[in-house]
């Protein structure tokens, strides 16, 4: 998906450039999600930054850290959901800043 498409969204969604930018949300996502306690290797893959080391690449999945991945954006929902008060507000210092949780 290409940044275009995700700042598109964003502007759908009601944020202005100056508030949010494909960019910024994909930082905000990797620190808030690292300061959770998430493994990089998952969150990189989910966020679908593209393996520099090209071995490494030729045998990489769609589907790895599948499960773990899965926790983790479950994880990442719920305190999207804290933010519209619908959920414990127990999840990452970053995250709780950045998307008001």
């Amino acid at each position: 998906m290409s940044e275009n498409t995700i700042n598109a969204a964003l502007r759908r969604l009601g944020y202005s450039s100056e508030e949010m930018t494909g960019h910024g949300f994909r930082s905000m996502a990797a620190t808030g999600l690292h300061e959770m306690g998430w493994k990089s290797d998952p969150i990189e893959r989910q966020l679908e930054h593209a393996e520099t080391n090209k071995v490494r690449e030729a045998y990489t999945h769609a589907a790895q850290y599948l499960e773990e991945r899965t926790r983790m954006m479950q994880a990442w929902a719920d305190c999207a959901q804290w933010r519209e008060g619908c959920s414990d507000p127990s999840q990452g210092g970053m995250l709780k800043r950045q998307l008001r949780c």
